[in-house]
């Protein structure tokens, strides 16, 4: 009996004292090796990373401010169970931060980040951040415009919403557009569609070419949306086969857009072919087409309407194969390209816009700026490492 009370003390004793442990936080470091201050870049936690079964409950906290971080959990791959953690540091040049995994509220912050279809309008798909949207067009609107119906889109070219709040429009323009109360091809406030693209690549639309010949695909014919939220939203679109006959192309991509970004990341997923050309359309030809010495971007800066807009293409070097002014008599197929070749079936490059109404950028010249900072961070990416305890 005394054994067996003897028992019962240690055991609880020994519940006490680990109750009473403070658990040990997972601490780790962010690194920014450039001379160039870093706002907006988003650095993704995996559960291997971070040496954790689940990230649900878990958030970031600046370990010297003892901020806790606006952070999202993101499902990639669709399983149920969330993939990665999400959050958005302030690194100033050449230095390192620490920060803190810990248990967090789940944060509720909206979902500025945000895409969807849309089969309310035939069946577009259409994204946008704090600063830019975009949308792109889905088979019904083929079908429609191959079968002379009204409603119709025949285009694999990106769309550019160009919007000058910083809060969501997608689903407020549509609803207006469509109840006739407001039209979104028109001002109201807000910015407008007034971007037309057609046949051409608009803001970053693909192109092969073969020969002296560039081929384009139609329509996306599948989507899936993977997340919408505080930092980020991205989705899955695919195409149907297309090409020249002897190089048909199999394509599908992973866009995402990030809180705070004008570019939209384009991860494309080949077979058939081992490079591909991501193009700007030129419009009226009245722009100027600017790049620079051995950075990888391109620039198609123009007038347009009553403002300018600025439009860009922007790679790293392992993809990055050059840029060409692409220009002919046949309507909407004058495009700047900037070429691409695919490492292990995959090609990654950023696009968007500015438009001069939106403010964001003074001119050109600010322009071009962020797109060289741009550049130089995604050849540079943040590094990451865990600090031991």
């Amino acid at each position: 009996m005394k054994v067996l009370r003897l028992f019962y003390v240690v055991s609880f004793l020994c519940i006490l004292i680990s109750c009473n442990q403070k658990k040990e936080s997972v601490k780790f470091q962010v690194t920014n090796s450039l001379e160039l201050d870093r706002t907006f870049e988003t650095i993704e936690l995996s559960k291997s990373f971070l040496n954790v079964e689940n990230l649900e409950g878990l958030g970031i906290k600046d370990s010297k401010t003892g901020k806790i971080l606006t952070s999202q959990l993101v499902d990639n791959d669709g399983d149920g169970t969330n993939d990665v953690l999400l959050f958005q540091p302030d690194i100033s040049a050449n230095s390192t931060k620490t920060f803190e995994v810990v248990d967090a509220v789940s944060d509720s912050a909206e979902a500025i980040c945000y895409s969807r279809f849309v089969p309310e309008r035939t069946d577009d798909y259409t994204w946008e951040n704090n600063r830019v949207a975009f949308r792109v067009f889905g088979p019904d609107a083929q079908y429609r415009f191959e079968n002379k119906l009204d409603k119709a889109t025949l285009s694999s070219g990106v769309d550019a919403w160009l919007k000058k709040v910083e809060y969501p429009i997608i689903n407020k323009w549509y609803k207006n557009d469509l109840s006739g109360k407001a039209s979104y091809h028109k001002d109201h406030g807000e910015g407008l569609d007034n971007f037309h693209v057609g046949r051409s690549r608009g803001v970053g639309g693909l192109a092969f070419k073969k020969d002296s010949t560039y081929y384009i695909s139609k329509n996306f014919t599948k989507y899936k949306t993977i997340t919408t939220g505080p930092i980020r939203t991205s989705f899955w679109i695919e195409y149907d086969v297309w090409g020249p006959e002897g190089n048909l192309i199999k394509e599908s991509r992973v866009i995402s857009l990030d809180y705070g970004n004008n570019l939209s990341k384009f991860e494309v997923t080949l077979e058939g072919v081992d490079n591909i050309s991501a193009g700007l359309t030129l419009h009226e030809k009245d722009g100027a087409v600017t790049s620079h010495k051995d950075e990888t971007w391109l620039n198609y800066w123009q007038p347009h309407a009553d403002a300018e807009l600025g439009t860009a293409i922007v790679s790293t070097p392992v993809y990055y194969n050059g840029n060409e002014k692409y220009d002919t008599e046949e309507k909407d197929l004058s495009n700047a390209f900037m070429h691409l070749k695919a490492v292990n079936n995959k090609v990654v490059y950023y696009t968007g816009f500015t438009w001069s109404k939106s403010k964001q950028f003074e001119n050109q010249y600010a322009w071009e700026q962020y797109l060289s900072a741009f550049a130089k961070k995604a050849a540079n990416p943040l590094s990451v490492t865990l600090v031991k305890n």
